[in-house]
C-alpha cells in the first residue's frame, strides 16, 4: 500500500494513515525497548501494565520479560499482528488489543501505563493522558515520553506539526488532584533532534 499521505494532524489521527505506514515495510521499528522506558521502569515492582500505542510491540514484550502482566493497545491491526508474532518468538504473553485511543478509556486499573511517543494535538493529548491517569491504581505510575519542542525532529523524512510536541511539565495538568500524585521524573533528555520530554508520576496510596 503506498504511503504518500501528508503528515498533517488530521491524517495522523486516522487508522488508514498508520495501516499504510506499517504495510509499506516488513518492519518499521527496531523491536528494542525504548531507552527511557527501560530507565524509568528499572526498580519498579512488576504488576499490571498498559503500553499505549504499542506499535510492533518492542516495549510491551520487554515489560513482559521483566515480569509485568501486559496489555498493549494500538490502532493498527498490521502492527498488532507483528507484535503478536514477535511476542510468540520471544516466548512471552501479552494481551494485544485493537483500540483507537482517541475514543477509548482503559477498562482496567494499572500499576503502570506507558505512553511512548504518543503525539497528539493539545486537546486530545489532555483527554488521552487524563484518561490514563484515571486508570492508575494507588501506588502505580504514569510514564509519558515524547519529543520535546526543542527536538522538532523529522519522521519519515518529514516534520510533524509543531503542536504535537510538548514539554514534560504539561503532563502535570492532566493528573487530576495534584495532591494524589508524586512527580518522580519531569525533565528533558538528550540534545538537538534527540531531545525528549520524560515524565513519570506515582499515584500515592490512599
Amino acid at each position: 500500500m503506498p504511503h504518500d499521505q501528508p503528515m498533517t494532524v488530521e491524517n495522523l489521527l486516522k487508522r488508514d494513515f498508520w495501516e499504510a505506514l506499517y504495510q509499506r515495510e516488513d518492519q518499521i521499528w527496531s523491536g528494542n525497548v525504548n531507552v527511557n522506558l527501560r530507565t524509568e521502569v528499572d526498580g519498579l515492582t512488576p504488576g499490571r501494565a498498559l503500553d499505549l500505542g504499542c506499535g510492533e510491540g518492542g516495549d510491551a514484550i520487554w515489560l513482559a520479560e521483566q515480569g509485568w502482566t501486559v496489555d498493549a493497545a494500538d490502532i493498527s491491526t498490521t502492527a498488532l499482528a507483528r507484535a503478536e508474532a514477535a511476542a510468540g518468538a520471544a516466548g512471552v504473553t501479552v494481551r494485544w488489543v485493537h483500540r483507537d485511543i482517541l475514543q477509548w478509556q482503559p477498562e482496567e486499573q494499572y500499576d503502570l501505563i506507558s505512553a511512548q511517543y504518543v503525539h497528539l494535538p493539545p486537546d486530545l493529548r489532555r483527554d488521552v493522558f487524563s484518561a490514563c491517569a484515571a486508570a492508575i491504581r494507588p501506588g502505580g505510575s504514569l510514564l509519558v515520553v515524547g519529543h520535546s519542542p526543542k527536538a522538532m525532529r523529522e519522521f519519515d523524512g518529514r516534520k510533524p506539526p509543531a503542536e504535537l510536541y510538548f514539554e514534560p511539565e504539561e503532563i502535570t495538568g492532566y493528573l487530576g488532584d495534584p495532591w494524589q500524585w508524586l512527580v518522580e521524573t519531569c525533565e528533558t533528555r538528550g540534545e538537538g533532534h534527540h531531545t525528549d520530554a520524560v515524565y513519570r508520576a506515582k499515584r500515592l496510596e490512599a
